[in-house]
């Protein structure tokens, strides 16, 4: 099936992009959202027309908080009955089983869930950018009653976005982003909040391993109640399984000098190096090991640009880059990941050049 008119349920950040995204591929986009002020933003920005409700769309993209979204499905499967609907909700399981319980019959055939894997650091309709999901995972989670063409449809919106798609059932979405999404937002937590009452000496001493541990855990908690609540079963059997290896290494250093103690923390720290070289490189392709060269640069405006300018100059992709600060001196020290190969004579020409290179 192929749409041209889409209501958008929920004008936040993800639904106010996904409005813009499909204006720019030529389609016909009404919004909708409890929120006067967040629907008429995302009009002005240009993410569609605020939705009239004699109007009845092809596709309705429901882009409603979890608690909300099952809801939001019914009613739209109810009230457009000719239309496709998805939703985009970070669980799956819950809501299809909160579908399944409405009195009545509800026409699953229209309605697929989904979920694309996109975001930013800001919310919001001011925040929306039509390139949000290009080249983002954006997974469909087909179930058993659904019509092939829901699916067509719901895979159709993922392309036309720019996104890379991806199929699971509802139990494997759910179950995979426990472990890649959900228990990273948790240990960010329970980290951040050891920090709560730290001396201040001591967090002084930070740097970039506590920032990194730690930077989701700046996230909003409504929504993260809702995700936890929602999908609590699937969080709840990757914890057991931490609980035993957080108990075991309890165990190992309440006693660090007994026989096999040392052995067993060289086993987690080798485990963890096994589990980190699985993560996918990016644009998804395999993982693959860079080499860090380390340029130290004056904490002043125009150094980063001015050496992404000459690295660009030399030629050397940027496969990934982070700045530190060095404590009580006004530098910075800006990491560059490359290729092995081009790391040395990176090295070489940005020395050349009079930045202070050090590699790694």
């Amino acid at each position: 099936m192929s749409f041209q008119t889409v209501l958008v349920r929920g004008t936040g950040l993800l639904g106010t992009s996904i409005g813009l995204g499909l204006r720019a591929s030529g389609k016909e986009v009404w919004l909708s959202d409890p929120s006067q002020v967040a629907v008429s933003i995302a009009a002005d920005i240009g993410a569609g027309r605020v939705w009239n409700d004699e109007r009845h769309p092809d596709l309705v993209v429901v882009a409603a908080p979890p608690e909300a979204t099952a809801e939001e499905v019914h009613r739209a499967l109810v009230r457009h009955p000719e239309a496709i609907v998805v939703d985009i909700a970070s669980v799956k399981g819950s809501v299809l089983d909160e579908l399944r319980q409405f009195p009545g019959e509800t026409d699953l055939t229209r309605y697929v869930g989904t979920h694309p894997m996109a975001g930013r650091e800001r919310s919001g309709p001011v925040a929306a950018r039509g390139a949000l999901f290009t080249s983002m995972p954006w997974v469909i989670c087909p179930h058993e009653d659904v019509a092939e063409e829901t699916v067509a449809a719901a895979e159709e919106l993922a392309r036309l976005l720019g996104a890379s798609l991806h199929r699971m059932t509802p139990a494997q979405h759910d179950g995979s982003v426990a472990l890649i999404s959900h228990l990273p937002q948790v240990a960010a937590s329970l980290v951040a909040s050891r920090l709560q009452n730290a001396p201040q000496q001591a967090l002084g001493l930070s740097g970039n391993g506590l920032r990194d541990v730690t930077r989701i855990a700046a996230s909003d908690p409504n929504l993260w109640v809702q995700i936890l609540t929602y999908n609590a079963p699937a969080v709840l059997e990757i914890l057991y399984g931490l609980r035993e290896d957080v108990n075991q290494l309890i165990g190992t250093l309440e006693a660090p000098r007994a026989p096999g103690g040392q052995a067993d923390i060289a086993q987690l720290i080798a485990e963890g190096n096994a589990g980190v070289a699985r993560i996918p490189g990016k644009h998804g392709s395999p993982p693959q090991s860079f080499t860090v060269v380390t340029v130290i640069v004056d904490d002043r405006p125009g150094q980063i640009a001015a050496l992404l300018n000459d690295v660009a100059e030399i030629g050397t992709n940027v496969e990934d880059m982070r700045m530190d600060h060095s404590a009580g001196h006004e530098v910075g020290m800006v990491e560059l990941s490359v290729l092995p190969g081009r790391a040395e004579e990176l090295a070489q020409a940005l020395t050349h050049i009079g930045w202070k290179v050090v590699l790694t």
